[in-house]
């Protein structure tokens, strides 16, 4: 029982001298509660309007009637799309995309409202850029939506001509109707889509790179036989006490980003608040033991700060938020298990988005759980490098 008190006193000692050494450095507070709320509201801002609205387009009308007229008004008309400009050929509507003016063009061809007229097939094409991918790809919808509408029109007045009621004219004009449901995300709101993922994904490579710092400063400043005296040589103990402080600031911010989006800005989360707090709790732990792991691997600081970084920014490419994992390539299907963000993301769409048992998602919380476990591998290294190594610029 004594030695358990005076455990936890050194504990305390230990958690307060981190404690001092973060409030001198400004890195600390820069990194762990600064730049963490302004990517927060950044973010979360950027997107707030759920998808881009009046995308600059322009138009090429050759024809000039009253209903390719009416075309062009259906087109601006559109939440996603704004007519900007009309050109008066395709040279100077492709420099201006190429100038990033528009995302793309509607060109109209001369006699296009005769050739309806008397049933033949006119051909109206729309020029896009797919450099930006959301921009382009709403474009197009916009412009293949009121190019099929338009021929649409003429065709129903026509069948109305013909005496033909309103469920024949729709039966011939579309058979086939659509019934979307978008499962997690009905409203289609890239905030929602983009934000759960890239906010968490940001806040792993603060915890990874502020992990290590904390850590390879006491060699880089020479302190780190003064840490590990006060620990009485107790690696695991001095581990605790440096990484508990950060650990609660941490947390903080976490709980913080997620009130704000599921409580303020209502991002859906049928799996409930309990879920959201421990995989909170389960990201930051994880997340720590994955840099002390890197660490103690590569006692270096330059070198296991880059490897973080590293590690961090690839997490986005194969959580699989932005791109299905299942379609790449065998290998890099594998290499996405050794990343913590992907495993976060799988907790999040089975258990938050989509009100799963944890069951569903067991091999990801335990994927997550070894990952706070790695540094048991290399605790003697680590031990070492901070009794013995000499920092080398």
């Amino acid at each position: 029982m004594k030695r358990i008190l005076l455990n936890i006193r050194r504990l305390i000692n230990l958690s307060a001298r981190e404690v001092g050494l973060m409030t001198h450095n400004p890195i600390y507070v820069c990194c762990m509660v600064i730049f963490p709320i302004i990517i927060i509201f950044f973010f979360t801002s950027l997107m707030s309007k759920g998808q881009p609205e009046d995308l600059p387009c322009g138009v090429i009308d050759y024809d000039n009637t009253s209903f390719t007229r009416e075309i062009i008004r259906q087109l601006d008309g559109l939440q996603s799309t704004k007519i900007v400009g009309l050109y008066n050929n395709v040279s100077e509507a492709r420099k201006a995309i190429q100038r990033n003016e528009i995302y793309g063009f509607l060109y109209i061809p001369e006699g296009t409202t005769s050739k309806l007229i008397s049933q033949r097939q006119p051909e109206i094409s729309f020029y896009y850029s797919n450099v930006s991918l959301v921009a382009g790809g709403m474009i197009f919808k916009d412009l293949k939506t009121v190019t099929t509408l338009s021929s649409a029109t003429v065709g129903v007045a026509k069948l109305q001509m013909l005496g033909k009621t309103p469920n024949e004219i729709n039966t011939i004009i579309q058979p086939i109707t659509l019934d979307l449901h978008l499962i997690g995300n009905p409203w289609a709101n890239y905030n929602i889509y983009l934000s759960s993922i890239m906010i968490p994904g940001i806040l792993f490579l603060f915890i990874f790179l502020i992990t290590v710092y904390s850590i390879g400063t006491e060699i880089k400043f020479g302190r780190s036989h003064e840490w590990m005296s006060l620990a009485e040589n107790n690696i695991f103990l001095a581990l605790m006490g440096k990484l508990l402080p950060q650990t609660l600031i941490f947390l903080t911010i976490f709980i913080g980003y997620e009130w704000y989006v599921y409580g303020y800005l209502n991002f859906p989360h049928p799996g409930g608040s309990s879920m959201i707090i421990f995989l909170a709790f389960l990201t930051i732990l994880s997340s720590q033991g994955f840099g002390v792991f890197v660490f103690g691997l590569i006692p270096s600081l330059r070198m296991s700060m880059s490897i973080c970084s590293l590690w961090g920014m690839i997490g986005f490419s194969v959580c699989g938020a932005t791109f299905p994992l299942f379609a790449m390539d065998s290998m890099i299907i594998a290499l996405a298990q050794m990343f913590p963000l992907r495993h976060y993301y799988m907790i999040y769409q089975i258990c938050i988005l989509k009100n799963y048992p944890l069951a569903d998602a067991q091999i990801n919380i335990v994927a997550l759980i070894i990952f706070f476990l790695l540094p048991i591998f290399i605790i003697k290294k680590l031990k070492k490098a901070m009794m013995e190594y000499v920092y080398i610029p």
